[in-house]
């Protein structure tokens, strides 16, 4: 079997470790290859590596650090359908959507590429009497990410696209559940032209991410996952004197008003709340219809659409959804589904009995539809990541804006209609930090910043963007005078006048 290890100072490298865990084929249910779960001697060997190699990339010029991310860029783009099927094989994502993962990994990319101008600092002249002012964006120095299992190119690229392009040197701990696409995206960093140590990738459970939070060098840490670890390793991070970004949980809310386009409604929802077995963390797993006749319209036309759910091996290229990730998370999504009925919820469609023939023992999940959940019920208040959608009925547009407003998580959330007014309204005063106005999913553009309130992000910095130049560099300023004389005695603080 095969046996998958980690990436340190630019070789795969098996560690000392003896642990290990399954990764599966969630079509077969079979277990396919196993990774080696890095201790903290592993762990402090690519943090070695990478403070090793800091000093020698940090002193490159952006230039020269923008091509290294051009070359990367070109190669990720060469192994597309390599990386895609390795992602499908171990995620379960389909081929198409595995594409769409490592596309929105390399739109960050291209923006790293942009670092000589993104990096600029400040620069004001005359400032005082012979005095002027600049400021410096620096690197900070050995940087980690802790990714998450479902998107397992994306957000390694998010993280570690703009710190390197910065200067930093980086050490990636992905998930254990599907840790192959991370190390070849790896290799190809290293085939870009990044010395050894700029690039590292350690395969590991706990005790990597506490050897991460506790080595001293490392002087920044991001994390995507569950809140409730976010908020471990926000806490434990920053008690560690490291600047900590992390992004938990979410239940994104579409609010549909009666004037929407119900049928282009339909096709969002269909797409959004279960594409990708709802594994995500833009999912759509919350529909709002504003008025009973807005939602007995909605529950009509999903019904058969949600019955109808091409669901297909990983490597399909025309299944809307393939299997989940694991057994476990399977079983898990379908005791929330219980949960939801038992909590008093009109189970519309099920989708737990569902088989793939030829396929019995694949980790597959049909649609699943729930009406009349409420803001009481623990289903509605916790995330399930799973192809299942709940339908929360309210009678107007303030009912509907304080569903989301009012929930723990506060990613993402977005409105249907045709009056502009009212979407102007709802995006004014929801209290989400990302918005869609008839778009599903509203996860914005890599020059723009990707981050949600409440208890799904801990830290006051989000990811790409401007705001992942500022999160992965530090703020030097200068203030210089060149007086007249060769020397001069008047040494005092400098005032506007």
């Amino acid at each position: 079997m095969r046996t998958l290890g980690h990436f340190i100072n630019g070789e795969s490298r098996s560690g000392d470790s003896a642990r290990r865990h399954d990764v599966f084929n969630p079509t077969s249910g079979q277990v396919q290859s196993q990774t080696v779960l890095a201790n903290k001697s592993d762990v402090t060997l690519a943090i070695d590596a990478a403070a090793k190699a800091f000093p020698e990339w940090s002193s490159v010029n952006p230039q020269r650090r923008a091509r290294v991310m051009f070359n990367f860029k070109s190669l990720v783009e060469k192994d597309m359908e390599n990386l895609a099927k390795m992602l499908s094989s171990e995620h379960g994502k389909t081929l198409p959507d595995a594409r769409g993962d490592v596309q929105r990994g390399l739109d960050v990319i291209e923006f790293a590429c942009g670092i000589p101008h993104l990096q600029k600092g400040e620069y004001t002249e005359g400032a005082g009497p012979g005095i002027d002012l600049y400021s410096m964006r620096q690197p900070l120095g050995v940087c980690a990410g802790i990714t998450p299992f479902n998107f397992p190119a994306m957000i390694p690229m998010w993280m570690f696209g703009v710190a390197i392009a910065c200067g930093n040197t980086f050490v990636n701990k992905p998930s254990e559940r599907d840790p192959s696409v991370p190390l070849r995206l790896a290799e190809l960093m290293m085939e870009a032209g990044a010395p050894a140590g700029v690039l590292n990738v350690v395969n590991g459970d706990k005790e990597a991410v506490d050897t991460l939070i506790e080595d001293p060098r490392v002087e920044a840490l991001s994390f995507v996952g569950s809140s409730d670890i976010a908020q471990y390793i926000y806490s434990n991070g920053a008690a560690h004197n490291k600047r900590v970004q992390c992004f938990g949980g979410a239940k994104n809310h579409m609010i549909v008003m009666p004037d929407a386009d119900m049928d282009n409604v339909v096709n969002q929802l269909i797409g959004s709340a279960y594409g990708s077995a709802g594994e995500r963390c833009m999912a759509t797993p919350v529909v709002v219809p504003v008025g009973t006749e807005t939602a007995d319209k909605l529950i009509e036309m999903l019904i058969p659409r949600v019955k109808a759910l091409n669901i297909g091996p990983s490597l399909s290229e025309t299944a809307d959804l393939g299997p989940m990730v694991t057994a476990a998370h399977k079983k898990r999504v379908a005791d929330y589904i219980q949960m939801a009925i038992d909590e008093g919820q009109d189970l519309i469609v099920d989708g737990r009995d569902f088989v793939l023939e030829g396929h019995e023992d694949g980790f597959f999940m049909g649609g699943t539809l729930l009406d009349n959940a409420k803001p009481s019920h623990t289903s509605y208040k916790e995330e399930i990541f799973g192809p299942v959608l709940q339908i929360v009925r309210a009678d107007n547009l303030d009912e509907a804006i304080a569903l989301p407003s009012d929930h723990q998580y506060g990613n993402g959330v977005c409105i249907f209609t045709r009056n502009g007014a009212a979407a102007r309204d709802f995006a004014s005063r929801v209290q989400v930090g990302m918005v869609g106005i008839n778009v599903p999913i509203p996860v914005p553009l890599a020059y723009h910043t990707f981050g949600g309130w409440k208890r799904s992000s801990f830290g006051d910095t989000n990811q790409h963007g401007p705001e992942g130049v500022k999160f992965w560099t530090k703020v030097k300023t200068v203030t210089q005078r060149w007086p007249d004389d060769v020397l001069s005695s008047e040494f005092v603080i400098p005032t506007m006048k």
